[in-house]
């Protein structure tokens, strides 16, 4: 079983920007209970597109495996489906998506617990990041003290409220830490920033043994035995024999083992495009979140930039254009500063990749520092097998502004719970059944994680989200 304390120090999420005690307390004990509706403009339509836009709404579905069942559904290929953005599985979630199929064909499509709206014809495809925007609608159970204890509501609501006062008097504004959430990572089982390890150092047998075979959080004894039996056995075929249904990705790893042995890479490859994408990213997200601490336990702020930093612009709809950066010096000191209390530019920190740029000064010594407690400073970011994973790298602003925040008291919790719920806390955990509910509202811009934000008021451990 994983150690959150291990966890959350290997992700660099084991620090928090200003003081507090916060609400404790569980998300997602229920599907309902964490809502996202995208807020995308809608393509450019067209009676003779090729590609059929189309809205969905999808309940306890992620988005990746989702997109594999609609691809089935409509006998096309994945990477024929185009969304912006990855969505939480446990949550309601609404939001754009083309397809390269004909509308007939998507009409006649029935998935469970999913609705699909046509919106019409277009020439348009969409990529990751475009669109303005999240509007999020989460509901807290479970708020209790750090002994375990529970909250009432009041309570919770004011710590709340003090957090967020004290994070708008650090950063100037309504914004916090814009850390590289935990579901980037796996919050239950952090495989994926260690696989995207074996694949830049083109060890795709560690990779995929890496997936397979790497523990949880134990709450699943079947899948554990599964994992456990391709540990200590490496044999596809007697791990096809016991592994449980829902874990489609691992399955098709698997069977390509089992008709062509030792085809590592080609196992790898049988993973969607994007999640094998997202393994690389989540690498470069531990280089993020760990200079991101430095910087913060070095008394550094994030929000108004120093010498040495690099800055760049932010759209109206909060997209950071990190390929027009500009590194900070005497001679613009004040006018970047001026434009970060304004909201037009963003202090930046590294997804670092082959093109890497780094910061100057006292900030880029906090980025080595994160380099290096992420291990990663002999990186290449090459993968010469699978060319499209090689990664130049990127800037990510180090902190991100919310909107149209509300926290009010939420209805008892109902009885459709979480098997979790049903089960009570265990050792370690912060939330008790009669503990307070809290719903909380907020907009945030692409690529900023709501539980990033929940992370804040809530100061519960990662698996908690």
């Amino acid at each position: 079983m994983i150690d959150r304390r291990e966890v959350e120090e290997y992700l660099g999420l084991d620090y928090f920007c200003v003081e507090g005690r916060g609400t404790g307390g569980i998300l997602k004990t229920r599907v309902d209970d964490f809502r996202v509706k995208e807020q995308a403009r809608t393509p450019s339509m067209d009676p003779k597109g090729r590609f059929t836009a189309i809205r969905v709404t999808l309940r306890d579905w992620e988005t990746n495996r989702f997109m594999g069942r609609l691809a089935s559904a409509c006998k096309i290929s994945r990477n024929r489906i185009f969304s912006s953005g990855m969505k939480d599985k446990r949550a309601v979630t609404t939001q754009l998506m083309v397809v390269d199929a004909k509308s007939k064909v998507i009409e006649q499509v029935s998935i469970p617990d999913s609705e699909i709206e046509i919106l019409g014809r277009t020439h348009q495809k969409i990529g990751m990041g475009d669109h303005d925007g999240n509007r999020f609608t989460v509901t807290v159970r479970g708020c209790a003290h750090i002994d375990g204890e529970p909250m009432d509501s009041k309570e919770a609501m004011q710590r709340v409220l003090s957090i967020k006062t004290s994070m708008s008097k650090l950063l100037g504004i309504d914004a916090f830490p814009n850390w590289i959430g935990p579901q980037r990572f796996g919050s239950t089982r952090p495989v994926t920033p260690k696989v995207g390890r074996f694949v830049v150092n083109s060890d795709f047998e560690g990779a995929v043994s890496t997936y397979l075979g790497m523990p949880g959080d134990g709450r699943r004894e079947d899948v554990e035995e599964f994992r456990k039996l391709w540990r200590e056995s490496r044999d596809p075929g007697s791990c096809l024999e016991i592994i449980p249904r829902h874990l489609g990705f691992e399955r098709k790893m698997l069977e390509r083992l089992d008709s062509r042995e030792q085809d590592y890479i080609g196992a790898f490859k049988t993973l969607p495009q994007s999640l094998q994408i997202l393994m690389i990213h989540s690498l470069q997200s531990l280089a993020f979140n760990h200079s991101m601490r430095a910087r913060l336990s070095g008394g550094v702020e994030i929000t108004r930039p120093i010498i040495g930093d690099i800055v760049a612009p932010i759209s109206e709809n909060g997209r950071l254009d990190s390929g027009k950066s500009t590194i900070v010096g005497k001679w613009n000191l004040e006018r970047c500063i001026a434009n970060a209390l304004k909201g037009r530019i963003a202090v930046t920190g590294p997804l670092p990749g082959t093109g890497s740029l780094f910061a100057g000064g006292s900030p880029g010594d906090f980025e080595q520092e994160g380099m290096r407690t992420s291990e990663l400073q002999n990186i290449d970011w090459l993968v010469p097998e699978i060319p499209r994973l090689s990664t130049t790298g990127t800037r990510r602003a180090l902190a991100v502004p919310f909107s149209d925040f509300s926290v009010e008291e939420a209805p008892p919790a109902p009885s459709d719970l979480s098997e979790r719920w049903a089960e009570g806390p265990r050792k370690g955990e912060r939330w008790h059944p009669e503990g307070a509910s809290l719903r909380i509202r907020f907009v945030l811009p692409p690529g900023s994680y709501a539980t990033v934000l929940m992370r804040e008021f809530m100061r519960s451990p990662l698996d908690h989200y």
